[in-house]
């Protein structure tokens, strides 16, 4: 396989860079998916252990409200730091903080107030919040710099989509399955320990300045960005909270309230559904098969919008005319709601990875995951509150409003003429 110079990096000629980048990818993304897995029990943790000591969903809500709203200032500021200094800085500090934030909470006491424990808690989450998007942040940016071809690009980007979401759910399970054998304090430092194993495995294995511009980074970088990354990040904004409008608080505390499951049962099902939209975004590229570059990309995203539409109006209208079979209407539906959700996630992620420079795309994919950040930070609020004062039935209809806008969004990005990525 013959080798060309590209960028000033090794580049194969089947679209990746020479064995160094990969081999430092390959430990990035390994590492991501081990924090994946402690994200994904820490989230199921919180939830369950503290609607187990009678907290109301808007309780519950608050608790995670720092811990989205830490992730719009860490994906702003972390896309530079990951520009100036390398992903291989953002990632241990992202290793090293979640570390600090399950000790911290570890700590907690029973006999503390309520307004002490939440306040305790809430700082323990934003903490957890910064080192989540700096480790996604790392993983999402990196794979930019090992693979050149479109194609190839939005199969890898897929993938590693794919790959975090199933870990993510059975991170969910994990967690209920742990809160369940080993209580909330242990459970919590047995993670930490894993952690920490993998940041030591981690600082031994990855070397290099993988992701650091060659470029001098300015201020008007970090709001500087294209018509079609402003779009993008926009749509994502609605998208996100069109799933966090439910999935946060409102499905957990409707099965735990009207339903009776208990925490195994909770966190199998979320599990499940966290699993089944991993694999079907690790699929998409044979989904949409059609789409082989930021043109067609931005047209199945586009139509895949408003396909995701129908799902929530039609549990919304069933809930509402049909409650004698809700349970079913939900499972079902939200199930169905996994797989169009994931086809318009992976061609979301693919178009910001396409549209980035290369040589800067951390501050794009920071910038993007920003607005991630900002739908997600909504979409709590919004379960807590929603469903506290409306039901669940109100949720999905808030969440049929945000697709709606995600949808329309992309129809601006399909207006222009010529859509070309930037530094492809």
């Amino acid at each position: 396989m013959g080798i060309r110079r590209t960028h000033g990096r090794h580049r194969t000629d089947d679209g990746t860079t020479g064995m160094t980048d990969v081999k430092n990818y390959a430990c990035v993304t390994a590492s991501y998916w081990g924090f994946t897995l402690s994200d994904g029990a820490l989230r199921m943790l919180v939830l369950l252990h503290f609607h187990h000591l009678g907290y109301t969903p808007l309780d519950l809500a608050f608790l995670f409200l720092l811990y989205e709203a830490m992730g719009i200032l860490t994906n702003f500021i972390g896309g530079w730091i990951g520009a100036r200094f390398g992903l291989r800085l953002t990632l241990f500090v992202g290793l090293s903080v979640q570390i600090f934030a399950l000790i911290m909470l570890s700590l907690l006491q029973a006999d503390w107030a309520m307004s002490l424990s939440v306040a305790y808690v809430m700082a323990a989450q934003a903490l957890s919040g910064i080192a989540k998007d700096l480790t996604k942040m790392s993983s999402k940016s990196a794979v930019k710099l090992v693979v050149s071809d479109e194609g190839l690009l939005f199969k890898w980007v897929s993938l590693l989509t794919g790959s975090k979401n199933a870990l993510k759910g059975i991170g969910f399970f994990l967690g209920g399955l742990l809160l369940e054998t080993l209580g909330f304090q242990l459970a919590l430092w047995v993670m930490a320990g894993v952690l920490g194993f993998i940041l030591l495995i981690a600082l031994n294995l990855i070397h290099g300045e993988l992701g650091k511009a060659k470029s001098k980074i300015t201020g008007k970088d970090l709001f500087s960005k294209s018509r079609e990354i402003n779009i993008l990040s926009f749509a994502r904004i609605f998208l996100f909270a069109s799933r966090d409008v439910w999935f946060v608080v409102a499905i957990p505390v409707f099965f735990a309230e009207k339903l009776g499951w208990n925490f195994n049962q909770i966190g199998f099902f979320m599990a499940a559904w966290i699993v089944g939209y991993g694999i079907i975004q690790a699929f998409v590229p044979r989904l949409s098969k059609q789409t082989t570059d930021a043109q067609s990309g931005a047209q199945a995203a586009m139509l895949w919008g408003f396909i995701l539409l129908i799902l929530p109006v039609s549990m919304t209208l069933g809930c509402l005319f049909l409650p004698d079979y809700i349970v079913w209407i939900l499972i079902s539906g939200l199930l169905i709601f996994a797989l169009a959700f994931a086809v318009n996630s992976s061609l979301h992620s693919y178009l910001i990875v396409s549209f980035s420079d290369a040589d800067k795309v951390s501050l794009s994919v920071g910038f993007y995951y920003m607005a991630n950040a900002i739908g997600r930070l909504i979409g709590t609020l919004l379960s807590g509150l929603v469903y506290q004062w409306a039901g669940l039935e109100a949720c999905l209809g808030v969440s049929a409003i945000m697709v709606l806008i995600a949808a329309s969004s992309m129809i601006l990005l399909n207006k222009k003429p010529s859509l070309q990525s930037k530094g492809t």
